[in-house]
Formats: structure tokens, sequence, C-alpha cells
């Protein structure tokens, strides 16, 4: 299996201090999957904005200085106004536009842990004397605990958590008519190792478990929206699932007979599969499984 790696993920993801450059050269690119639902790409995770009637539906929201781009680029897409926003998770790559998402109209949902994240990321920023009058616009006004249904703009639109994958709060959006599912940072294609945040409450298992799900839950003929990275297929899902599974069994042998970390990373156990450095790379994302398995948290993706 060959998988390449896309250069714009691997200088923009994630980090706080990549959510502080100066975006104005960014470009967000747009690629319609079908007459009402468009993805939107550029730094940060990927947007899907679903469209009609009804209003707009805005899956993710990137970093917020690329905010005033990425409503410039929905508007370009439906005029009609912005009504949902639905985080996958709480990192800033994916949350990032909320407060400017909320100003422009848009109402925020999320799995109750990803607004407690943020909600514990405001109170940080207050006690360092950092915060605004305004930080409570980031935080979901709509929150659930194991799924919740939007029937919006004819479609079905099903937000599913799932336990303990990427983190605690990871959902993943099912929009059944169109037959796509958007799967945040639970799937990387074509852009970096997996990052599994342990600190947030992710694990190996839970990864493997939400992937596994998908695959259950589509046909060949869905589409997938990765976290990072191009649109992808059921294949494409598959093939990472069977990478996660091969590397996982690799790392539980060197737990089970003792090993140390280092001597499972100098297995290279990675070597099978062509993914670029990205934001990951192999020997940290060996250390994430490895961490994982043991039920560690002490780990940094850089």
């Amino acid at each position: 299996m060959r998988i390449i790696a896309a250069s714009l993920f691997a200088a923009t993801a994630f980090s706080a201090p990549a959510a502080a450059q100066d975006m104005a050269d960014a470009e967000i690119r747009t690629e319609c999957l079908n007459q009402r639902l468009c993805v939107l790409f550029g730094p940060g995770g990927n947007v899907a904005v679903h469209h009609g009637q009804d209003g707009n539906v805005m899956i993710d929201d990137k970093y917020a200085p690329l905010a005033p781009k990425l409503l410039t680029a929905m508007r370009e897409v439906s005029d009609a106004p912005l009504e949902f926003v639905i985080n996958t998770h709480y990192h800033g790559d994916h949350t990032g536009g909320n407060e400017q998402m909320t100003v422009a109209g848009g109402k925020v949902l999320a799995h109750e842990n990803v607004r407690a994240r943020i909600e514990a990321e405001l109170a940080e920023e207050d006690a360092a004397g950092e915060g605004s009058a305004e930080g409570w616009m980031k935080l979901p006004v709509i929150t659930f605990d194991s799924s919740v249904d939007l029937y919006w703009n004819g479609e079905q639109i099903d937000i599913v958590h799932v336990h303990h994958a990427h983190t605690d709060g990871d959902a993943i959006v099912w929009l059944r008519g169109s037959k796509v599912v958007h799967m945040g940072d639970t799937y990387f294609k074509d852009a970096t190792w997996p990052y599994i945040d342990l600190a947030a409450g992710g694990s190996i298992d839970g990864v493997i478990a939400a992937v596994r799900g998908v695959l259950d839950g589509i046909g060949e003929d869905w589409t997938v929206i990765p976290g990072h990275g191009p649109i992808a297929t059921h294949a494409d899902l598959h093939a990472y699932h069977d990478m996660l599974v091969a590397i996982r069994a690799g790392v539980a042998e060197g737990v089970a007979a003792g090993e140390s970390l280092e001597a499972v990373q100098a297995r290279d156990l990675t070597a099978p599969y062509e993914v670029g450095e990205g934001f990951i790379t192999r020997a940290k994302f060996i250390e994430a499984v490895y961490k994982s398995l043991r039920g560690e948290t002490d780990y940094s993706p850089r």
C-alpha cells in the first residue's frame, strides 16, 4: 500500500504556532461531491458544507484566522445563511472558527466532551490573562452524549460519537442520502501517520473500532471525507484499517514480551507502508500505539 504525504498538512496541522501563523496567502479549495455537498480544503481540517433551502450546515471550521476565507468560500457555494456548525472533535484546527461562525449565525453542535475541553481551554486562557469576553462564542451550544440526528435540506445527517478514538469526543457525521461520511481525525488520508491524542482520551483500539464501524456501515459506492487529506473511497479506508490492525498487532507483541519503546520502534513495523512523516512521524505513531496499549497518557505528538 502506498500513501503519499500532503505537504500542506505537515506545515499546518494542530499546533498552536501554526494556528498563529499569518495565513493571508492561504487558499481554500472547493470540491463539490454532489448538488448539495461540497468540501473546503486548505490549512487545518477538511470542512464540509451541506447546503439547500433550509440553510447551510458546516462540518468543522479550521483555524480562527481562516474563518473569513472559509465564510467567503461557503457563500460561493451557497448564499443561504449558516445555520449549524458540527465539530468532529475539539482540536483548534477543526474548531478555531467557532467564534466567527457563531457571529455569522451558526449554532455549534458537538459531543459533550468537546464543550468540556474547550471550556477548560478558555479557563486556562482566563487564568493567564489571555481570555476575552467573546470567548464563550467558541463553545458548542448544542451537545449530545451518544448520537443526534439532524434532518436538514432533505438529508438525514446522523452525528454519532465514537468512544476514545482520536480523542474522547470524536463524532462521525453520516450524510445518509448522499452516501457520504465525514470521519474527522479518526481517519487521515495521504497526510501523516495517525495522531492519537492519548492525553485527551484517545486510544489505538478506539481508532480501529471507529474505522471498522464506518466500514461496516458503508458500501463501495460511499464517499469518505477524512479529517485531513483528499477524498477517499471504501477501498482507501479498508487499507487504512488493515494498516492500523497490523501495526497494533506488532506493537502488542513487543509489549507482551516486555520490550522497551525503543526496541519496538527499532523493529520498523511501519516499513511496509509509505506514509509521509507529516505532523506525526513513524516513531511518534509507534510511541502512541505502545503507550496506548500500556494505558499510558504521557504522550506529545512533537
